[in-house]
């Protein structure tokens, strides 16, 4: 049986949203490394970096970096409408700028029709962007209209993806042939966006308000909040559900609402790059609260965690669960890709992840009572607290990150060796059969009727044979195979780190394979989709699946 199919969309809303803030990590380290070069208090205490070709320069930065965020509405107006067409990305993309501009140019024809439009004439910037958004009103693109913010665009997106979804079947008369398909989406975008202009004008402002309510109970929600929102956060992240949590909040205002240099900016990602530009603007944690304590239990409470799934392993099995371990604890901490590790136990011992989950939002509480103010749009890891942390000095407070790192490294540690002992959970290292592996194969093989390893195609065998890993054909063939082959893949999609196959039938799925011979960080079922975690990689993958079979999005 599939998955419910709530669930489903919400899943797929959610990962429309990898599109449009893909660019954000890159954008946020040039804005973050061209803040950090040119604040006053950096400067005065490196006198050297008083340079005024160096200083030109990272002002560039942060106005390069500052882009992005400056057009958040509009890149999620293309982002969501091409994340989630399934063809035609091309069509959907043209028609989320197109609609995107029709809505904001009708809404100031509204405005002006209805007498509402504030007048800003003799006025300053400040006292402009004051008088604006006391009216909920700014100017996108030189138009001056309603403040829908992000939700303007990511209203948009599912919009135009709706009209995308019917309109692309439409065939036209002969005589009017030629804009059938792909060519009548933004034909039909314009009309249905002028509607919903009407719309937002009827009815926006008791959205807004009820938007504004909601804000205000979250940050008012205080720590008791920052501990809910890491316990959901974390349970919702093994079914993919954690990317429809995680970008409103960042994003628009349901994350909460801040005046910084006079401007209102909703979203903590939006607060928190503005703040750091404004060199003497003080960094509220509540507009880090929902990231700081993530870069603590990423750095140090996970491998805390590994540390003590390899010191409860038999002594024998101590250097193969070290190597698996360890290697998955470096890339939490650098990278802040925690997968690898939170799947090792999630699959073999889910209480250990159900604890993981509370002592997350235990450590974002304690993070953010301390006071630190560290944030970044994506990759909780050593990388990012540096640009993000670090290099802003010391008005983040991010020496208390690594202080609570120590004590959150050995709560997790003792918690998860008392666990694993008590309940004797086979973590690594610990397995009956003295094998250190997610599973033993002979369970995977009575539960799911899995083939044998002597089904592994010729192809791969050469190939690895050839060079001691796979190539990217090769593995691409090999998962095909590994999900029953083309006739039981149904839809091939990817996240940040996850290749998602829907498949017909799961039972023939070869979980051992994929995750011992096709190089999978880890394995999980989700209804009828198959999930194999890849990292950065799982985006190349679904591509070259893609290709072989012959299939788009």
């Amino acid at each position: 049986m599939g998955k419910n199919k709530f669930i489903t969309s919400f899943e797929r809303f959610g990962r429309s949203f990898l599109l449009p803030v893909s660019v954000l990590p890159a954008a946020g380290i040039i804005s973050g490394i061209g803040s950090a070069f040119t604040n006053e208090n950096t400067v005065s205490m490196y006198p050297f970096l008083d340079n005024v070709i160096l200083q030109n320069v990272m002002k560039a930065f942060t106005a390069l970096g500052s882009v992005a965020f400056d057009n958040l509405p509009i890149i999620f107006a293309v982002g969501v409408a091409v994340g989630l067409a399934q063809r035609e990305k091309g069509s959907a993309a043209l028609s989320g700028l197109l609609g995107f501009l029709v809505l904001h140019k009708m809404l100031n024809f509204l405005l002006v029709a209805t007498n509402q439009l504030v007048s800003t004439e003799g006025m300053s910037s400040v006292e402009a962007k004051l008088a604006l958004a006391d009216k909920m009103q700014t100017t996108v693109l030189g138009i001056q209209t309603m403040d829908l913010n992000v939700f303007g665009g990511i209203i948009t997106g599912i919009i135009v993806y709706l009209i995308h979804k019917k309109a692309i079947k439409v065939q036209l008369p002969a005589v009017v042939g030629f804009f059938s398909g792909p060519r009548f989406v933004p034909i039909v975008t314009i009309p249905v966006m002028a509607l919903t202009a009407i719309g937002f004008i009827l009815i926006w402002p008791m959205v807004q308000s009820g938007i504004n309510v909601l804000s205000i109970w979250i940050l008012k929600s205080g720590y008791v909040g920052t501990f809910l929102y890491g316990l959901i956060e974390r349970l919702l992240l093994p079914f993919g559900l954690h990317h429809g949590l995680n970008w409103p909040v960042r994003t628009t205002e349901l994350g909460g609402v801040w005046t910084i240099a006079g401007e209102r900016v909703a979203g903590t990602i939006n607060a928190y790059i503005a703040t750091i530009e404004t060199p003497t603007q003080f960094i509220d944690p509540m507009i880090t609260r929902f990231s700081s304590g993530k870069f603590v239990f990423n750095m140090f409470g996970l491998p805390g965690a590994a540390y003590a799934m390899y010191k409860t392993a038999k002594p024998e099995n101590r250097k193969i669960a070290g190597s698996l371990l360890f290697s998955a604890a470096a890339t939490a901490f650098l990278t802040g890709i925690t997968e690898p590790i939170e799947f090792t136990f999630l699959f073999i011992a889910p209480a250990l992840y159900a604890v993981h989950a509370v002592l997350s939002g235990v450590t974002m509480l304690i993070t953010t009572a301390l006071g630190a103010a560290v944030l970044t749009p994506t990759g909780h890891g050593l990388i990012n607290f540096i640009v993000y942390g670090v290099l802003q000095g010391f008005r983040t407070k991010w020496y208390i990150v690594p202080l609570v790192g120590v004590f959150c490294f050995f709560m997790y540690y003792f918690v998860f060796k008392f666990m694993i002992e008590k309940f004797k959970f086979k973590t690594p290292g610990r397995e009956d059969n003295g094998e250190v592996k997610l599973a033993s194969k002979k369970e995977a093989r009575d539960k799911y009727g899995l083939k044998t390893l002597k089904d592994e195609p010729v192809s791969m065998k050469k190939q690895k044979e050839k060079n001691g890993s796979l190539g990217l054909h090769e593995q691409a063939i090999g998962l095909i195979d590994a999900h029953g082959g083309p006739e039981n893949i149904e839809a091939v999609d990817a996240c940040i780190t996850r290749l998602r196959i829907d498949v017909k039938d799961k039972t023939i799925v070869q979980s051992n394979l994929i995750q011992e011979q096709l190089q999978a960080l880890g394995f999980v079922e989700s209804g009828m989709q198959m999930q194999s975690i890849y990292g950065a990689h799982a985006n190349v993958l679904k591509m070259e699946i893609q290709d072989i079979l012959g299939v788009g999005e």
